[in-house]
Order: structure tokens, then C-alpha cells, then sequence
């Protein structure tokens, strides 16, 4: 098969879809890498590195997309890419459809085969190419949050950790799973008072369990998750349906309870964001402020620590995209399920549930898409 990589062109985008050891796999299966020049620079890889991989460097994304079989990425395609995207390909990428009608239409119309990575799945029921990117998002979001408190990016003047004698600033976090549970221990490393708010008891239990002591937990009612939100300094939304679009789980009216310059990380923007006043922002502008409270909503948070995201990414991406690439993609999804629910469009038909739920589509079962 020929692999093609092309260039992130996503403002402020630094990662790479193929590391140079992804592609030296690739190429020991006997596939043809493709990788456009210059794109492993942003995360410390030139590309001297894919040509001793044995990869095969082109000039242009257009070539890359004219030549590939497969084409893996890390972001969702951008409209010039999705433009030269043809029928019978295959796209390996974050796509995050349920909140983007325009990118869903766009590859319905293409033809393509689209397989999502935030919703491939596992024995355990959990995201295995989404797990990595959260834990680096809510890693990040403490260090973020902490920079939007200061009094000079419109925040409170809040110290995370306080100084003796004056306490620490309070941070909520909500949700435990995989981002919130990164976010509140960093976060509480940091010296913050923590809190993390989820409804599975099952999931308190175990945080509780592990992390009793470093940080607190509470289950997230409406009436409790109000009540913190109130008194914190900084609220780190980190709650996931999967596919699906992000519940709104703080109002604008709640906005006027908080305290003048309080800071909002919304790690949850890629699916639409659990703020009602979130909107999407990149790394070159990450914050503006709605009714006194900073909000922290980069798209692509992982983007700002690009080596450690892309390494981290292809270790886990690429045993996926080596069964992709030696068996193609209906041998390989039929093979492997939790693969098949990575399916998200195939040949003009949207085939993951939650997304056509969100936008209002009919949709084709991913096992009937094997036989299209």
C-alpha cells in the first residue's frame, strides 16, 4: 500500500501524522511511505529522518494526496484538503464530526473511507488513540489555566499553589476520566486545591481510592457542580461522549456566579466544548473573556508540545495503521471490531451513530459498510 503523510496545516499545528520509526514499519511490511517535505519539522523530525526510514519525500501535500492509498494525519482535514481527498481512499486521523457539518459533508461527498482515532475502541471500553492525546491535554490544562489567572492575561492574579500564609487557588475539574484525572493531578502537584466532579460513583470510588489525599471528589449534580463552579478559581471542563458532541454542563447565566477573572479550560472544545460560552481558539489567540471569566479554548492542545504528542500518538497509532496497511482497511476492520467502530464514512454513507444523531444524518451501520 502507499502511506502518504502530508503536511498539518491547521493554524498553529506542529505535530506529524507518521513518526520516522512509524514509517521504517511501514516500509519493513513492504508499503511505500510518501511524506511531504518538511513535515516532521515542527516536531523535531527532518526529514533527513523519513529518508533513512526509507520513506519517499515529495514537495507538495497535492502529491501526497494524488499518490497515497491511505492518507494519515493528525488533525481533521482542513477544506483544501478535504478537496483532494478521492473515492476508494482511506483517511487514518482525528476527526471529531458530531460539532463540523461542513468537514462531514465534505467527506461524504468525497468518497472516502474515513477512520476516526477517537473512536477506535478496546477490549476495555476505552479510546486507545484518543487515551494519549487526553493524558497530554490534561496534563497541559493546569499549565494553561495557570497562565490565563495571571492579572496580565486578564485573570484573578491567582497563584495555582498560593505562598504560606495565602491559600491556594481552587480548581475544579469536570469529569474523571482520563483528561480529569491527568488535569487534577497536575494540578494538584501544582499546589491547587482540587476537586473532580463525575457521575459514576464507580469512577469516584476508584479516584478516591488511588488519589485520596492528593485531590477530592464529588458527585457531579447539577446543584453541586453550580456550587463549585461559584467558588473556584479555575473550572477545567474534561468530560467526553464519544463521537458525540460535548454536554453543555455550564451555562452562561452560571458565567455571572463565578469570580471577576476566573479562568475556564475547555479540553472538550475538539467536540464542541462543555461551556456554552466556549468557542474554538488556536494557539496564536488561546483566550478571550466573556462577562469577566478567561476562556482557555485551543482546539489543538497537544499541538503546543508537539514532540511529546507526536511520539505518543504513534506508538499508539501504529499497530492500527500497519493492520490498515497489510490487510486494507474491510479485512482489517472486519478482523478487528474495535477498529470497526473507528469507521466514521465510507463511500458517501455516514456510519458512526452518535455522529448522525448530532447532525441530523441517516446513517449506515458500520457492518453493512463492509459490504458496500
Amino acid at each position: 500500500m502507499k502511506i502518504g503523510c502530508p503536511k498539518e496545516i491547521k493554524p498553529q499545528e506542529f505535530r506529524v501524522g507518521l513518526t520516522p520509526n512509524a514509517a521504517q514499519e511501514a516500509v519493513r511490511h513492504g508499503h511505500d511511505v510518501i511524506v511531504e517535505t518538511g513535515a516532521g519539522a515542527g516536531s523535531g523530525f527532518p526529514d533527513a529522518d523519513y529518508t533513512a526510514a526509507g520513506a519517499r519525500l515529495v514537495g507538495t501535500a497535492a502529491e501526497v494526496f494524488a499518490q497515497a492509498d491511505m492518507i494519515v494525519k493528525v488533525k481533521e482535514p482542513q477544506a483544501v484538503e478535504r478537496a483532494m481527498l478521492r473515492e476508494g481512499q482511506v483517511l487514518f486521523t482525528y476527526l471529531h464530526l458530531a460539532p463540523d457539518p461542513e468537514q462531514t459533508k465534505d467527506l461524504l461527498a468525497s468518497g472516502c473511507t474515513a477512520i476516526a482515532y477517537e473512536t477506535v475502541t478496546d477490549a476495555a471500553g476505552g479510546l486507545p488513540l484518543l487515551a494519549p492525546m487526553s493524558e497530554v491535554a490534561g496534563r497541559l490544562a493546569p499549565q494553561v489555566g495557570a497562565w490565563t489567572l495571571q492579572k496580565a492575561n486578564g485573570g484573578r492574579g491567582v497563584l495555582m499553589g498560593g505562598v504560606p500564609g495565602v491559600a491556594p487557588a481552587r480548581t475544579v475539574v469536570i469529569g474523571g476520566g482520563v483528561v480529569g484525572t491527568h488535569a487534577a493531578r497536575i494540578a494538584a502537584g501544582m499546589g491547587s486545591d482540587v476537586v473532580v466532579l463525575d457521575r459514576s460513583l464507580p469512577r469516584l470510588r476508584y479516584l478516591d481510592d488511588v488519589f485520596g489525599g492528593v485531590f477530592r471528589t464529588s458527585y457531579a449534580s447539577a446543584g453541586t457542580t453550580a456550587e463549585l463552579v461559584a467558588q473556584a478559581d479555575l473550572v477545567i471542563g474534561a468530560v467526553l461522549v464519544p463521537g458525540a458532541a460535548a454536554p453543555k454542563l455550564v451555562t452562561r447565566a452560571q458565567l455571572s456566579s463565578m469570580k471577576p477573572g476566573a479562568a475556564i479550560v475547555d479540553v472538550a472544545i475538539d467536540q464542541g466544548g462543555c461551556f456554552e460560552t466556549s468557542k474554538a481558539t488556536t494557539h496564536e489567540k488561546p483566550i478571550y473573556e466573556v462577562d469577566g471569566i478567561m476562556h482557555y479554548c485551543v482546539a489543538n492542545m497537544p499541538g503546543a508540545v508537539a514532540r511529546t504528542s507526536t511520539i505518543a500518538l504513534g506508538n499508539a497509532t501504529m499497530p492500527f495503521m500497519l493492520a490498515l496497511a497489510d490487510k486494507g482497511w474491510r479485512q482489517a476492520c472486519q478482523d478487528d471490531p474495535h477498529l470497526l467502530n473507528g469507521l466514521n464514512v465510507h463511500a458517501g454513507n455516514l456510519t458512526y451513530y452518535a455522529v448522525g444523531k448530532a447532525l441530523g444524518i441517516d446513517v449506515l451501520s458500520p457492518q453493512l459498510a463492509l459490504k458496500v
